[in-house]
Parts: C-alpha cells; structure tokens; sequence
C-alpha cells in the first residue's frame, strides 16, 4: 500500500521547504523552496559551514566594502545553496530576494537579476529558478518587470485574494500562499481551535485556486507554511505544496487513504467574482484586510531578521 507522501504525490507536485540538502534526498521533492530563516537553520550546521567558507572565499577579490560586501556576499551565499539543491532535485529552487527591498521595485529587479546573472554563470538554466518576492504592490511590480525577461518569480507572504489577483494580472509564475501563518493570526484572535477543513489558512487557499482555475490565469498555486499533514490533506490536488522535512516524514509513515480535495474542473462553478484590482485598489483591500496586513509586515522583518544574523555569520568568517 502506498503512503500517504506517494499517493499526494500522484495528483500534486510536492516541494520540500527546507535548506538542508539531507533531508531532500530522504523525501525525493520535485523541486525545493528556501528562505532566510531556511538558510540560516541549515548554515548554523556544520555540514553546511564549507558553503559559508566558499561564499566568504569567492569575494576576497571584491573591491566592496560594508553592507555593499555583505549583500553581495549573502546573495552568493543563496546561490550556492540553490546550486547544491539542484544537484539533488530535478525541478526547481526558489531563492529569495533582499527582505529590505520588499517595497523597492527597482532594488528587487536588480536582485533578481543578479540571483540568474550568478546560476547562470555556474551553467544552471533560468528555468530551473524562482525568485522569491515578497506580494507588496512593489513586489509585484518587480515580478511584472522579471517575468517579461524570462526570470520567474515565485511570489511569497501572501495572505489574501488581492494579492493573489495582483499577482496573476502581473503573470507570475507562482505564488506561494502561507496556510499555517493564516491559521497563527486566526488562533491568536479568535482563541478558537479549528478542524482542518474549517481552516482559515486552507480555505483561502481554496479561494485563490478555485479563482485562478475559473478565471484561467496559468500562474501556478503552492500552498506553503503548513502546521500539520491536516492542512496538507486539505490541499491535495493543489497545484504545489511545500512541505517541511517534519510533516513529510509523517505522510511517508501514514498508510491512510488520500482524496482529492481540489480540482480545476469543479472550480469553474465558484460564484467568485473576478476583481480589478489596480495600486489604489489593492492598497485599500489589503488594508482592510488586517491578517494579511499584518503578517505580511511580520514576514518581512523576520526575513530581514534573519538575514542579517546570516550576514552577521558571514561576517565572522571574513
């Protein structure tokens, strides 16, 4: 009998959500996503310390200095992960963008740039790679800007319809909503615990799906930020899932049944209205929108957080 990780796999491409290359290659992901607070985790291991040591090595010849050295030196640092993950996956990395540029457009098409500019340089085709933005209306202007370039984007924090509108009118590849952190502000404000099919992470998830197949946008859906294999179970017949190393562990140890949850075909039926959704709309409903509003911001600092404790590694090393 197939575990449950084998039988999700059959209807929905699973991603690991993770910067330790160990447990990739336990769990066979199509593709993988990392993030600041991913790298550091794996960075902090001794495993990964001759990554850091290369990534500090390979710009001793670089005339920068300060953070001009430190950021550029963290982005070689990412790339260096990606290109150790893409040894060990067929599909795609997704390597994330400055959190500090999330509302500077211009700073984060550089970014990206310079993100392909490097893989490229190591022989790795731009297919292969995602640039993680965060869903500011800047973000995605940024993305806009990428995507006619041929530099895919995966769109990330993104917490409602709006965004989620934004970034398909833009013509992101991906996006990449959070579940479980929508799940965290409701729990915390509601005191109420909820059955994952009532999860509010999960239904809006469900909303963007069914809003995309209906109105037949190609940009690709992957349900990310999960607390529990429910939420995942919910999820089955998303486009994506990005599951951390923890919960694939526990679908590949459970025999259970999986059904299908969500289908492109039955979406067509949602009485969902198409929105249009410009900078002052989407402004206005994102403020309105206090959860989204406010985990967004709150993904951005943790990024930024974490970032500069990598930069804080890196440094050391110098």
């Amino acid at each position: 009998m197939q575990n449950q990780l084998e039988q999700l796999k059959q209807f929905t491409r699973v991603v690991a959500d993770t910067g330790d290359f160990g447990a990739m290659k336990d769990f066979s992901p199509e593709d993988a996503t990392t993030n600041p607070s991913l790298i550091l985790k794996a960075a902090q291991k001794s495993d990964y310390a001759q990554i850091i040591d290369r990534a500090v090595a390979d710009q001793k010849g670089s005339n920068l200095t300060g953070i001009a050295w430190a950021d550029a030196t963290m982005e070689h640092l990412l790339v260096l992960f990606g290109l150790e993950i893409l040894k060990i996956i067929p599909g795609r990395v997704s390597t994330e963008t400055h959190a500090k540029l999330s509302f500077d457009t211009e700073g984060l098409v550089e970014n990206g740039r310079r993100f392909i500019k490097l893989y490229e340089k190591n022989g790795i085709d731009r297919n292969r790679i995602l640039v993680k933005i965060a869903s500011t209306w800047e973000g995605v202007r940024a993305a806009e800007i990428l995507e006619k370039e041929g530099i895919h984007c995966n769109m990330t924090l993104l917490f409602s319809l709006a965004q989620a509108s934004a970034c398909a009118e833009a013509k992101a590849t991906l996006i990449s909503p959070f579940v479980g952190r929508i799940l965290d502000w409701f729990k915390a404000n509601t005191k109420k615990d909820y059955s994952a099919s009532e999860d509010p992470g999960v239904l809006s998830v469900r909303e963007i799906f069914d809003y995309y197949k209906k109105f037949d946008y190609p940009v690709e859906v992957m349900g990310a930020s999960f607390r529990n294999t429910g939420q995942i179970l919910e999820l089955a017949g998303c486009d994506l899932l990005t599951i951390s190393p923890e919960l694939l562990k526990e679908l590949s140890e459970n025999n259970d049944p999986v059904e299908r949850k969500l289908n492109a075909a039955s979406a067509k039926s949602n009485p969902i209205e198409r929105l249009d959704v410009n900078e002052k709309t989407f402004r206005w409903l994102h403020n309105e929108d206090a959860m989204a509003t406010e985990k967004t911001a709150e993904g951005i600092r943790k990024f930024a957080a974490d970032t500069v404790k990598l930069e804080q590694l890196i440094e050391a090393k110098r």
